[in-house]
């Protein structure tokens, strides 16, 4: 598949078929993902794979839990928005395969030579260890498209970081970032999404 085609194509899918994902073509995934740029070429990643259901529900139930407990405002939308939030938060218990992303920080040499803290240059940055880690999941998005598998992109689970790092067995330096949830699209139609056309809004500074 072209690259253009495939990123024309590419699209969130929350809906899957029940058929196990190959692990070759994981293979493939991830190692393509690996290739994406990072900051001083550190590729600070570390993916992991979840096939096993029971893990799998341990984790949803993580997650549900952990948004349960945020303190609602007085909207009579409060309930709806939580539960809402829960399912997209949550399907990937529907997907065949759940792949998440762990990070570590990246420690510049500009450390040694400024007042500054690592947290205070990455923000002056705009979190290049987090830029990294988004360019990763790209490769990852697009080399699925291309092999024929649906993804979503996922950071809702997050809301329950510290018991999924638990369940998974995610420690320092490493740190949990985001999820795709992969498997093969129920819906064979392959329509186009419906976005912006950016180029019509970008600013030129010659």
């Amino acid at each position: 598949m072209e690259l253009k085609n495939t990123i024309e194509l590419r699209r969130s899918v929350r809906e899957f078929i029940d058929m196990p994902v190959n692990m070759d073509d994981i293979r493939e995934i991830v190692r393509l993902a690996g290739l994406a740029p990072s900051v001083d070429s550190s590729q600070p990643w570390k993916f992991y794979v979840i096939a096993n259901r029971r893990i799998l529900e341990k984790m949803a139930l993580a997650v549900t839990h952990s948004i349960d407990e945020l303190p609602e405002t007085s909207s009579r939308m409060a309930k709806i928005i939580k539960n809402q939030t829960t399912w997209f938060s949550t399907f990937f218990t529907d997907a065949p395969m759940l792949i998440a992303l762990a990070g570590r920080s990246y420690e510049t040499d500009l450390e040694k030579g400024v007042a500054l803290t690592r947290e205070e240059l990455e923000q002056r940055k705009s979190f290049p260890d987090l830029q990294s880690a988004g360019a990763s999941i790209q490769n990852l998005l697009l080399a699925a498209t291309a092999i024929g598998y649906g993804t979503c992109w996922m950071t809702g689970p997050l809301y329950a970081r510290d018991e999924l790092e638990q369940i998974l067995g995610i420690a320092p330096p490493w740190k949990l970032l985001s999820f795709v949830a992969i498997g093969k699209s129920s819906d064979k139609t392959q329509k186009k999404r419906d976005k912006r056309n950016l180029a019509e809004e970008m600013v030129v500074i010659n």
